[in-house]
């Protein structure tokens, strides 16, 4: 039977887009959703108790929309883009307003408010990370990386970005200005994503070759790091495209050009569960506020080529997350027996 792109029956988000999603984020005070898309565009939606998503506003680029970002209040959206811009998305005026540039595409984005009141923190192919207070057009500081950022996550004070050439460059954002630490990626090839632990002790790192490490920063956790291999079919190997952790339970889900997408429980060191393979790559995922919903999108994600492309097969669909499929069973092992397995 050839694959669809919904085989595990989830819930699917009604006109997701028009061309390849390339990021999603969830408010962190409500239920609503934004997908960014190669189509330029970003989408936002209300997903209902029932799981039926409504649309509520949409904003655009001039090129396509590389990453998003929630501030903390649930009022704004920062957006990033292959135009070399990143804007500010006021979701009660609908107003999309200019708030940083790069030279270069911006691949990542995030809004940290630990820092300075409220930071916009983005990451370019330019080679920098900068940080803007979303008043004045100039950063407010700079950061030269030694390549081109790849993919970023922070988790306050900890800021990781994984760079070409194999690169990962730490920092701790109460020096935001200095690499903490650089060190060379813990994977053979290309990393492709990142996500730092729930604890800011370490990060996930995800690369092209079905592969997922996990490494501490502190040298007295060394002997905690180690690697394993997912979205692996026989002999064929794909790219691990996203990383997102839990925010309840520490564990975290993978997604991958395989057309899988996957939870895992770093501490026990095991795969929690293992999904349905769809009919396509899927480039990105997220877990909501509480844990209860992962959204994902199916979707061309470039790892073929352009001769694979079809711009009219992209889907956003949400899938209800029981807390058995989520939950690290070391930790339900020591619920009941009292220790830990």
């Amino acid at each position: 039977m050839a694959a669809t792109h919904n085989p595990n029956n989830d819930l699917e988000v009604p006109n997701a887009a028009d061309d390849g999603i390339s990021c999603v984020a969830w408010s962190p005070v409500a239920n609503h959703i934004v997908a960014g898309s190669w189509d330029n565009q970003v989408r936002c939606w209300e997903v209902q108790p029932t799981g039926q998503a409504v649309p509520k506003a949409a904003t655009s680029h001039t090129g396509p929309v590389l990453c998003a970002s929630w501030s903390n209040d649930g009022a704004r959206v920062f957006t990033g883009s292959a135009d070399k811009t990143a804007k500010v998305w006021d979701l009660a005026t609908s107003q999309a307003t200019q708030v940083a540039a790069h030279d270069q595409p911006i691949k990542n984005i995030s809004w940290v408010q630990e820092l300075g009141g409220g930071c916009i923190v983005t990451s370019s192919w330019d080679r920098t990370v900068k940080y803007w207070d979303g008043k004045t057009p100039n950063p407010s500081a700079t950061l030269q990386l030694p390549e081109r950022a790849f993919c970023m996550d922070v988790r306050y004070p900890l800021l990781v970005v994984a760079t070409a050439d194999r690169k990962i460059i730490v920092v701790n954002l109460s020096n935001p200005t200095a690499i903490f630490k650089a060190v060379d990626s813990p994977l053979k090839y290309q990393s492709r994503c990142v996500a730092c632990f729930p604890d800011q002790q370490g990060f996930c790192l995800g690369s092209i070759e079905g592969r997922v490490a996990v490494h501490h920063v502190q040298e007295r956790d060394v002997t905690k790091n180690f690697a394993f291999k997912c979205h692996r079919e026989n002999q064929d190997i794909y790219a691990v495209n996203c990383i997102t952790f839990h925010p309840t339970f520490g564990t975290f889900a993978t997604t991958g050009s395989d057309g899988t997408y996957n939870f895992w429980d770093k501490d026990s060191r095991q795969r929690l569960k293992a999904f349905n393979k769809a009919s396509m790559a899927i480039p990105v995922g997220a877990f909501n506020r509480d844990g209860t919903i992962f959204a994902y999108a199916v979707s061309y994600d470039w790892s073929k080529g352009s001769e694979h492309y079809n711009p009219r097969t992209n889907h956003l669909l949400l899938h209800s997350v029981p807390e058995a499929e989520i939950k690290s069973r070391a930790t339900q092992k020591k619920n009941v027996f009292g220790t830990r397995r």
